[in-house]
């Protein structure tokens, strides 16, 4: 029996891509499989281009030139042949503008991919418009009304970038030849700015605005990252290991002023007063203090495992408080406006965790829902979901009503799984287990007895696959089906949500069973641009997907285990000697060493609910040096980037207003270095076509930030 397509049967059939080719020459269908739109904008210079990604092998690409998705008629067609014949003979009048004529406008100087050409330059093809081009300058005749008129046009916008004498010019490039093409060089080494120590402020300082802020944002963005990379001479190895440093941006009437601390963790104080690192980190054990003599030092070993506070990774609210967070079951209570350490609050006081993650989903009511591992029946290890209610009239603090709503098993009873994230929708709970597995006895012993950090206790199960539990948010059940899938890692869930008897799950994976946390090292982020190349070629590779699971049996294909049913299927296959669902992936964004990841969405009117945008940073061969915004259900892509600049994670902001779910703004801190006199500054983007609207300069430089929030005032 032909295994029959899920998508389909849920009512996405219009999502899926069909391969077939149409009948304009050299052009796909728009939304062909594997196809993902992408608009590179650097100062001056815009380029839109069409990977196929699935679509073709090799990775090698025909040149295709894109102007609107209607359908051409004669005239146009032959004047499009002719504009690609220039090209490959390389006469085409539409050259990319020199440095000269771009620094002659005002811009910032002109940067483009080596292999991405430029091709004509088109007067925008609206309705009753004649077509103008750079090869052939005679009027042509309205041809609209004939052939497609009124139907819908790419999105690309006009822009004149060129000399000639041709008004209102639209910048349309070819697709390139080859994938490469698509990345973008560091050779500087710009990016290791992003991991080196700054210092706190004592007060806020004002930013120097290009721009016009929007009237309506009014608030704080609130930033976590490590801060401090060494205690004296002692360095500290991983990524996640340097002290927690919160960075604030604060928007009052068009004025933007920005202030830092360091977060006054126990891992923080104690190593400032003892100047050294005391707590080990997630990949920097921390030796016994030298000073103390042999017998002491060697009792210092049988303490058991002190657990990091080290309050790094993300910043989230619990009733009316703020806390910062990392992935222990210590979080730390911050004040969001003067950024001051109020307390430490340890979970395992109040709910049966060892720890959760820095991913919550927050609700609209303010419910907390987190997750963590615990010990459960037979003392076998299992996941937690708990959950934080909003803050009630008696004015308690949320957390002393604490609870756990469900409880998922583990596939291995002393090895659970790293949790970074989970998906919520509001009848669902997803949780997706990986093969990165923790060691606990190697954990609990090798930590004690001889010396380990946590990276130390990692371990990869190599023949599990990935394991996906669904449980019923409400009555606390879990679902009985299982759900498998090929190996992958996964830190990050894009959203999840409901759809006719369907789960629909977005998530950022990363190919393999092997973890990627292995890679991210000082010393490999710190190298020179070819070995950050090198490394990054190891690596697993990243893939934006979506899973289509079933919540009935009913919904499945019976009786057939055939696992390549293409994408947005599954089909049920023997696994362990039970009837399994086994799940393939339909991907929504794919490119060689680039990744699209920490998404956000406008998750407090679409999380857990049908979307269509996402927005992402680019990671390329693990560096962030891009902002992209994906349309999920047609593939296309929007991107900003600019040379030698490295941003952070978006976050979007909506308007108050705001009509569409993409009506808001993006806000990324970015850091430049030898560009301009202002090191780093807050970039803000018009959220519907990624376009910049102002940036708030400083003259300090700012390292990497993981996560945040905009609070609003």
């Amino acid at each position: 029996m032909t295994q029959r397509c899920l998508a389909h049967e849920y009512g996405l059939a219009k999502e899926k891509r069909s391969l077939g080719a149409r009948a304009i020459r050299g052009q796909r269908h728009p939304q062909a499989a594997g196809f993902a739109q992408a608009e590179l904008r650097w100062p001056g210079l815009r380029q839109r281009y069409q990977p196929r990604g699935n679509a073709m092998s090799g990775g090698e690409q025909t040149g295709q030139l894109l102007a609107s998705s209607r359908e051409l008629c004669p005239r146009e067609q032959c004047e499009r042949r002719q504009q690609e014949q220039e090209i490959s003979g390389g006469r085409s009048r539409a050259s990319t503008p020199a440095p000269e004529a771009e620094a002659a406008r005002g811009g910032r100087g002109s940067v483009q991919p080596r292999d991405v050409r430029m091709c004509a330059l088109l007067s925008a093809t609206c309705p009753g418009q004649p077509l103008r081009t750079a090869a052939n300058a005679r009027r042509n005749e309205p041809c609209s009304k004939r052939y497609g008129e009124g139907k819908k046009r790419l999105p690309l916008e006009a822009e004149s970038c060129c000399s000639g004498g041709f008004p209102k010019l639209l910048q349309i490039k070819l697709i390139s030849r080859s994938r490469a093409s698509f990345r973008v060089e560091h050779p500087a080494g710009g990016y290791k700015k992003l991991f080196e120590t700054v210092e706190e402020l004592s007060s806020p300082i004002t930013a120097h605005v290009a721009g016009r802020i929007p009237t309506w944002l009014k608030g704080s963005l609130l930033r976590c990252g490590p801060g401090l990379f060494e205690v004296g001479a002692e360095p500290f190895y991983h990524l996640f290991d340097g002290q927690a440093l919160l960075h604030k941006f604060d928007f009052k009437e068009g004025h933007v002023t920005y202030h830092r601390r360091f977060v006054r963790t126990d891992a923080y104080v104690r190593a400032m007063t003892e100047k050294r690192i005391v707590i080990t980190e997630f990949g920097t054990y921390a030796y016994p203090d030298p000073c103390k003599n042999i017998f002491s030092r060697f009792f210092s070993y049988f303490k058991g495992v002190e657990v990091t506070d080290n309050a790094l990774v993300n910043v989230y609210p619990i009733g009316e408080d703020y806390y910062a967070c990392t992935e222990t079951n210590f979080i730390t209570r911050i004040n969001p406006e003067t950024l001051e350490t109020i307390k430490q609050v340890d979970l395992c006081k109040y709910v049966s965790v060892n720890g959760a993650t820095a991913h919550p989903h927050v609700e609209n009511d303010g419910t907390v829902y987190n997750i963590g591992n615990c010990f459960g029946k037979n003392f076998s290890l299992a996941y937690n979901i708990i959950r934080i209610p909003p803050l009630q009239a008696d004015r308690e603090d949320p957390i002393n009503k604490s609870e756990v709503v469900v409880q998922f098993p583990c596939s291995d009873r002393f090895k659970p799984s790293y949790v970074h994230s989970f998906g919520l929708t509001p009848n669902y709970i997803v949780f997706v287990e990986t093969p990165v597995k923790i060691n606990l006895l190697k954990f609990l012993s090798s930590w004690s007895l001889w010396g380990a950090n946590y990276m130390d206790c990692f371990e990869s199960n190599e023949t599990m696959g990935v394991w996906i539990h669904v449980a019923e948010k409400k009555k606390g059940r879990l679902l009985n089906i299982k759900f498998r899938t090929s190996a992958f890692n996964l830190f990050h869930h894009i959203n999840t949500y409901e759809d006719n008897g369907f789960l629909i799950v977005d998530l950022c994976t990363w190919k393999g069973f092997e973890f990627v946390y292995n890679y991210l090292y000082l010393a490999n982020l710190r190298a020179n641009w070819d070995e950050v190349k090198r490394q990054a070629e190891k690596a697993p590779q990243p893939e934006a997907r979506r899973y289509v699971l079933p919540l009935s049996i009913d919904k499945v294909p019976a009786r057939h285990h055939r696992r390549g049913a293409g994408p947005g299927s599954a089909g049920t296959c023997p696994c362990a000697g039970d009837e399994s669902v086994w799940l393939e992936p339909e991907v929504l964004f794919s490119g060689p060493r680039h990744a699209f990841e920490f998404p956000q969405i406008n998750y407090k009117k679409y999380g857990g609910k049908p979307y269509t945008y996402s927005y992402g940073l680019g990671l390329n061969h693990f560096v962030p040096d891009r902002l992209c915004k994906l349309n999920v259900k047609t593939r296309e892509t929007w991107v900003w980037q600019e040379p030698d600049s490295y941003p952070s994670e978006p976050i979007f902001v909506s308007h108050p207003d705001a009509l569409e779910e993409d009506d808001g703004v993006v806000l990324s801190i970015v850091i430049s270095p030898g560009v301009g006199p202002k090191p780093a500054y807050l970039l803000i983007l018009n959220a519907k076509d990624m376009s910049e609207v102002a940036r708030a300069e400083v003259d300090i430089n700012i390292p990497v930030t993981f996560h945040g929030l905009f609070k609003r005032a």
